[in-house]
């Protein structure tokens, strides 16, 4: 079905959204495809294909949203989509005169590294990276018992309109490439797991290939099985560059996000000048960066991408918002406006969020540390978004032992609070990197791809919780 609508529609539709007199009225028209292919126990178990599409309209009335969707694109059905939503947000009706929306379209470099869209491959060529991926993983080691692999391509065409004449529109087409592989050995079993990939295309894997990827989920896996029960007590941690960004996501970035702070139940609330972090920790959300998992021309409020500067030197600058928010804050808008599909209503999300560069060499931070833990990959947590405690698994951990990285260690969590962790960053390094594009954020039951960044990172004192007696 032709998810393209007439502009008159369009309009007739916004004029109906704000009959009972709401402030703003918007319609979300959402056109996916999903590809999913999958290889376990050396077969292909899962090879589907999906569209998902459907209209939202929403209609905000100072604190009130009246929101409805329709997967079905008649004008009967819209209409009545249109009528639910000015109901829900009902407010003293005012002359709001014909709505008249105009088109605009991204302009300046694209973000999106797309040279050969993944939806028209053939599925040949896609299962061929998973049995790639399981030839490699399983020649890796012996021990690899069982190796699961995936690839995933989503493109996802937007067109949004509003009430203050907005047209906007985008294709996002991102893919990823996951592998977990099973190691086994005198009867202990471990998992390694690696993948990536972004707003990229299916040549994204000619470089960032499924040996490479295989290779080191295999390596995490045997890596592990000689790993020793991790120590428990406070300690000197040293955070890996990369992935490790995420405790930065969940337990710092999610305290920025305008929601949490106009309901003033984030740490952050109020704080903008003050000193919140150590003055080495510059953080970022970026929605710019090409390629990265994060990215977007424009949010699901068509608000174009931007770069924004959250803490500065260890000083709080800024916060993230969506429309709803932004305006009760009375707070320019910063592209943060984001929703999982037709069905939800946009929150504030971060993109891709990141710690600056320091200037210290990464050896030397290590070197620094007589006695500690060093946490190379993180693995899943729990976060308590408002006050920032987190809890989380650390999939590959070693000992700091002398200024060297000694014994790998399993069974180890990372215990603490993230706006205090923050204060406790002594040493930054030269090296930031970003993820692979393995970042899907949960937020109130919608999912968002998102990306993490972070430098090799020294923190004074953390928590550790291990197993070791």
């Amino acid at each position: 079905m032709e998810y393209r609508l007439p502009q008159t529609m369009l309009e007739k539709l916004l004029g109906i959204a704000l009959s009972r007199g709401g402030n703003f009225a918007e319609i979300y028209i959402e056109h996916t495809v999903l590809n999913t292919i999958a290889l376990e126990e050396d077969k292909i178990k899962e090879d589907s294909s999906g569209v998902i599409q459907g209209v939202g309209i929403r209609v905000i009335s100072g604190e009130k949203t009246g929101y409805a969707y329709s997967d079905d694109f008649s004008y009967e059905n819209l209409e009545k989509a249109a009528k639910t939503a000015a109901l829900i947000a009902d407010s003293p009706k005012r002359d709001i005169g014909p709505v008249n929306i105009s088109k605009i379209q991204h302009e300046g470099p694209s973000y999106y590294l797309v040279k050969i869209p993944p939806d028209g491959v053939e599925v040949k060529k896609k299962s061929d990276l998973l049995w790639r991926a399981n030839t490699t993983a399983k020649a890796y080691d012996p021990r690899i018992i069982q190796v699961m692999a995936s690839f995933v391509d989503i493109t996802k065409d937007l067109i949004i309109v509003n009430s203050n004449g907005l047209w906007a529109e985008d294709k996002q087409t991102i893919c990823r490439l996951n592998v977990t592989a099973l190691a086994e050995d005198k009867g202990i079993r471990q998992r390694g797991y690696y993948g990536g990939g972004g707003l990229v295309g299916f040549d994204f894997y000619t470089t960032f290939t499924p040996e490479t990827i295989a290779r080191e989920a295999a390596r995490q896996a045997i890596v592990q099985l000689t790993a020793a029960e991790a120590p428990a007590g406070i300690q000197t941690v040293v955070l890996n560059h990369g992935w490790s960004g995420v405790l930065l996501h969940e337990a710092v970035g999610h305290g920025l996000e305008g929601d949490f702070i106009r309901k003033k139940t984030s740490f952050y609330t109020g704080k903008i000048g003050q000193k919140v972090a150590s003055e080495l920790c510059t953080v970022v959300d970026d929605a710019t960066l090409a390629g990265k998992r994060g990215s977007i021309h424009i949010d699901d409020e068509g608000i174009p991408g931007q770069r924004k500067v959250l803490i500065e030197k260890g000083i709080l600058k800024d916060y993230m918002y969506d429309r709803l928010n932004a305006g009760l804050m009375k707070h320019p808008l910063t592209g943060n406006g984001r929703r999982e599909s037709f069905r939800h209503i946009p929150m504030p999300r971060m993109t891709n969020t990141f710690m600056l560069a320091g200037e210290e060499d990464p050896e030397d931070i290590i070197r620094s540390v007589q006695k500690g833990f060093y946490a190379k990959t993180l693995g899943g947590g729990q976060v308590d978004i408002t006050s920032g405690n987190f809890v989380f698994q650390v999939s590959e951990g070693y000992l700091i032992e002398g200024g060297h990285i000694t014994r790998p260690v399993r069974g180890a969590t990372l215990i603490g609070n993230g706006p205090d962790v923050l204060t406790r960053v002594t040493r930054v390094g030269n090296d930031l990197e970003f993820d692979t594009g393995i970042g899907t954020c949960g937020k109130n039951g919608q999912s968002k791809p998102v990306g993490v960044g972070l430098p090799t990172v020294k923190i004074s004192e953390m928590t550790v919780g291990g197993t070791a007696m």
